[in-house]
């Protein structure tokens, strides 16, 4: 279980952050906070894997919250959600060790999907003794696209059914099946489902059987 402090100035937008988080299987919410001093104490208090740390909080700044924690040793990773879209904000939240950037308003898809690509790198990380030069570029260099981010023909609604289709079959499914599950044509589903091994979001197998050629079977990763 991945626990999650939550830190953000506003208190509903706290509350809708920390209902998505607990969405998702795997996470769990330790803690809110709403200042920067509020988050520096939960943080030694609670020991979170995961910030999910607003940059604008009303007697600092949630860059300076984390270089302090990394200062005192603590190791939490962090995930800035912000309005800031300043480019010299994003540099210093990179320089400061965040592991993504996800700018206000986005909706719930986008940040499951940042979540999705933490617990991907954990696991990925937990299963290694020794790093190959690739497991490092896949863990240094893979970044999920974002759900806004669809290549031209895909729309993000289908985007949406077809990666709950694909949640909800954690043992993998073919093509034809999700387009049975979604009423959709066989072919949409499977440019959908392409799309999501392409950015890291399904696993692909084949499975093999009779004469022709094998049917492809996606799940989802992490």
């Amino acid at each position: 279980m991945t626990k999650v402090l939550v830190v953000d100035d506003d208190f509903m937008v706290a509350k809708l952050h920390s209902r998505y988080v607990s969405a998702v299987p795997g996470f769990s919410v330790v803690g809110v906070a709403h200042t920067g001093a509020e988050a520096l104490r939960a943080a030694h208090r609670l020991r979170p894997d995961l910030l999910l740390l607003d940059i604008f909080l009303p007697d600092m700044d949630g860059i300076g919250v984390l270089r302090e924690l990394r200062g005192a040793g603590l190791a939490a990773d962090a995930l800035f959600i912000t309005a800031a879209r300043d480019a010299g904000m994003v540099r210093a939240a990179l320089r400061a060790g965040a592991l993504h950037y996800l700018i206000k308003p986005f909706n719930q898809a986008a940040l499951h999907e940042q979540l999705r690509h933490v617990a991907a790198l954990r696991s990925r990380l937990d299963g290694l003794d020794e790093a190959r030069q690739e497991d490092v570029d896949q863990i240094f260099g893979t970044r999920p696209r974002g759900s806004r981010e669809l290549p031209k023909g895909l729309a993000a609604h289908t985007a949406e059914l077809v990666e709950g289709i694909l949640r909800a079959h954690p043992e993998g499914l073919s093509a034809t099946e999700c387009a049975e599950a979604g009423s959709l044509s066989r072919v949409s589903a499977r440019r959908y489902l392409e799309h999501f091994a392409a950015t890291g979001r399904a696993e692909v197998t084949l499975r093999y059987g009779g004469t022709g050629r094998p049917e492809r079977r996606y799940r989802p990763a992490g």
